[in-house]
């Protein structure tokens, strides 16, 4: 028998670990070349893990909620045949605490200096974290305390936002980044010892020193810097905040996973973005009989649907490609302006929530090319088949608030981009049509389309002629056109 490492597979640029959703397989169980062994979960996209090989799950080395990074070992499998092969990865090992260390005795003036060096030392030092029966902390979080000097006490008072209020590295990195511009002052002051000089001046106030450190060690219930009580406090007003009144009758349902993600992307984007938005109306009458009278041998001959989205979507882009500097982002007080022109498209899932793949190189590509891009990502996304690098790197998103009903829309600004543009459902409306014998009323086919920008870098201007051009390709569709 030999033993093959299941490790968790590379999933697209940016993306560096994932978190275990759910074990599909139990120790004991028969697993069959690309059988799916466990699930997965990223902050882009969720999937599954399968087996490269045929044989029996022999060990799990994490649990579920434990976050991996990619390439560690996350199972072991027994397969026959061939000579028994130890590549089991070992499991995470929790650090304990060091012991108390004695009361020191007093000790001769001339010894002074040594102890106050000491004491700076064991000031200065970072006990090694652990997880407890009150709280689990994962091996990266535990690795990020310990690079940055997080202390226990420290890393206890951090309010968790991930499940049972456990500490994910988006809490701890936003603590780090918090502690370090505004607290640095008081972090300094109460966090390291007095100068050298000054214990050497008072042999007592060392000692008393030394004493309060190990007291710290054997009971570990010292008292955190300010900063730190302002997080504790922080955290019992957030679990406040947490209870949940109802009536009777009332149903409490729990936010899944990627609604918890949808919400704080959302949130942050209206935080972070001066949202404006312009209007403008469009005639795709052209456009509606046109796809009318090709979509039937359209599919005989490519097996291909033809939808309006990917008309829409080749408007958008050339509209990008005249207006370049819509197809930007911002970091701090820089603009990016992007060489790729990247469509995401939002895509409704079967629970409810959206998801945005992305359209890569989309100027590129000619209708039919675009046809095929779309209709690959866009039932992927029904299936839950989409990969991390799927929904990355979009430069514009465009959504179909149309698909629901909707007239038109003032959508939120996917972040970092600057712009994004809902597609409002087609209406028949009586219009004035402006002939050669003059103007005249007849029926037309109809869409609003809404534009949300970046009022930061984007005037309306801008904003403005960007949505006119999509409208102008839209209305200029050449009835003639082959696909």
């Amino acid at each position: 028998m030999a033993k093959f490492e299941l490790k968790l597979p590379k999933m697209g640029e940016s993306v560096a670990e994932a978190t275990i959703t759910s074990w599909l397989k139990d120790v004991g169980d028969a697993i069959e070349a690309d059988e799916a062994v466990l699930e997965i979960a990223t902050d882009k996209v969720d999937s599954e893990v399968p087996s490269e090989v045929d044989g029996v799950l022999v060990e799990k080395l994490f649990d579920v909620d434990d976050v991996v990074q990619v390439g560690q070992v996350i199972a072991v499998i027994e397969t026959e045949g061939g000579e028994v092969v130890e590549q089991t990865a070992q499991e995470p090992v929790e650090e304990t605490q060091p012991e108390a260390e004695p009361v020191a005795e007093p000790v001769a003036p001339k010894a002074v200096a040594e102890v106050a060096q000491t004491v700076v030392a064991a000031k200065t030092a970072v006990e090694p974290v652990v997880s407890t029966e009150d709280r689990f902390y994962s091996p990266l979080v535990k690795n990020i305390a310990k690079q940055e000097g997080i202390s226990q006490t420290e890393l206890d008072s951090i309010p968790g936002t991930g499940k049972d209020n456990r500490v994910t590295k988006n809490d701890i990195k936003a603590y780090v980044e918090s502690r370090s511009t505004t607290t640095d002052s008081a972090s300094n002051s109460e966090a390291k010892v007095a100068p050298v000089s000054a214990s050497i001046a008072n042999d007592t106030q060392v000692l008393d020193a030394n004493r309060r450190q190990s007291s710290v060690k054997a009971t570990k219930n010292d008292t955190a810097p300010t900063a730190k009580n302002a997080n504790a406090t922080a955290s019992e007003a957030n679990s406040t905040e947490k209870e949940v009144k109802v009536s009777n009758g009332d149903e409490i349902i729990e936010m899944t996973r990627m609604g918890k993600l949808i919400s704080k992307y959302m949130v942050d984007s209206v935080q972070t973005s001066a949202h404006v938005q312009s209007f403008i109306e469009a005639d795709v009458t052209n456009i509606w009989n046109w796809r009318k009278k090709v979509k039937s041998d359209f599919m005989k001959r490519e097996g291909e649907n033809l939808t309006f989205t990917p008309i829409f979507m080749e408007a958008v882009t050339k509209a990008l490609k005249d207006f370049p500097l819509m197809n930007i982002s911002v970091q701090g007080d820089k603009i990016i302006k992007k060489k790729a022109i990247n469509v995401g498209m939002a895509a409704a899932l079967p629970d409810g929530n959206l998801i945005v793949p992305v359209i890569k190189n989309a100027d590129q590509l000619n209708l039919y090319g675009m046809v095929k891009r779309v209709n690959d990502l866009a039932g992927r996304a029904r299936e839950n088949k989409l990969s991390p690098d799927d929904i990355q790197g979009g430069t514009y998103t465009v959504t179909n608030v149309g698909t629901f009903g909707s007239i038109m829309g003032t959508p939120i600004i996917n972040q970092p981009q600057v712009g994004i543009l809902a597609l409002g459902a087609i209406r028949k409306t009586p219009a004035v049509i402006e002939g050669p014998q003059g103007d005249y009323v007849g029926i037309r086919y109809k869409m609003f389309l809404s534009h949300s920008y970046d009022h930061r870098v984007v005037n309306g201007a801008l904003g403005g002629q960007f949505v006119k051009a999509v409208k102008d390709y839209l209305e200029g569709w050449d009835m003639n056109r082959e696909i």
